[in-house]
């Protein structure tokens, strides 16, 4: 597994910056034609690199709308968001997608694998599409699959993968492209315990020793508490934090 995460971490690392992530004063309202709902209300957050925040709070309090705000999926109507030291209000649409590509990594409740793809034509295909050459992002698939424990599953369809599995599937393509942070959905939300134990180890695990950033968004309070730091959302603003012992 060392070498498998030493491999696939082939491309040259920017300088550090003094915070991995910094959003000051953020506001996000949607426009429903008939109302203006204010999902955020002036947040404002520091994720340092190689920590692990969980985003917690009721459904409907902001928790997925400030990760989509903070990894630039969503504009933001006020205030500014600032990742590696770089605001991506600066950033045209098309700079601020293939930032992404270069440098973050998504995992999601519902895992989001096209069902008509093998595992590792899966894990592959961001770096096809980024215009990695076939046979680089062939390896680097490979190698990403071994990391998260998955050797010998790569020819597998999505069907015939467990839902463990398929979210470790889910993690490798998040951590193909080597990214400063990987934002995370609700990542054990379609899973039983038991599996949703064995993804969180892993995801921790690749904090502990590889220093990846996590920004996970949980209802999960066990989740929350394996995490550095819980950020406590309630009616679009945050409302307090904790440190887990």
């Amino acid at each position: 597994m060392a070498r498998a995460v030493a491999e696939i971490q082939q491309a040259r690392r920017p300088e550090p910056a003094a915070h991995m992530v910094r959003a000051v004063d953020v506001v996000k309202r949607y426009d429903t034609g008939k109302l203006q709902v204010q999902a955020l209300r002036g947040v404002s957050l520091t994720i340092e690199r190689g920590e692990m925040v969980a985003i917690m709070g009721p459904s409907g309090c902001g928790k997925t709308t400030l990760l989509n705000c903070l990894s630039g999926l969503d504009d933001i109507d006020e205030g500014d968001v600032q990742i590696e030291d770089v605001s991506l209000s600066v950033m045209s649409d098309g700079e601020r997608t293939r930032y992404r590509g270069r440098r973050m990594g998504f995992v999601f409740q519902f895992y989001n694998l096209l069902s008509v793809l093998t595992a590792v034509e899966n894990v592959e295909m961001p770096l096809l599409l980024s215009g990695v050459a076939s046979r680089e992002a062939r390896d680097r698939a490979v190698k990403a699959l071994e990391m998260v424990g998955l050797a010998g599953r790569e020819g597998h369809l999505p069907a015939a993968l467990s839902g463990g599995e398929r979210q470790r599937v889910t993690i490798a393509r998040a951590l193909v492209n080597d990214p400063a942070i990987v934002w995370a959905d609700e990542p054990t939300g379609d899973l039983d315990s038991k599996n949703a134990e064995e993804i969180m180890d892993l995801m921790r695990g690749l904090n502990k020793e590889q220093q990846v950033t996590f920004a996970i968004v949980t209802h999960d309070i066990g989740i929350g508490r394996r995490a550095d730091r819980i950020v406590r959302m309630a009616d679009g603003e945050i409302v307090g934090e904790e440190y887990p012992a």
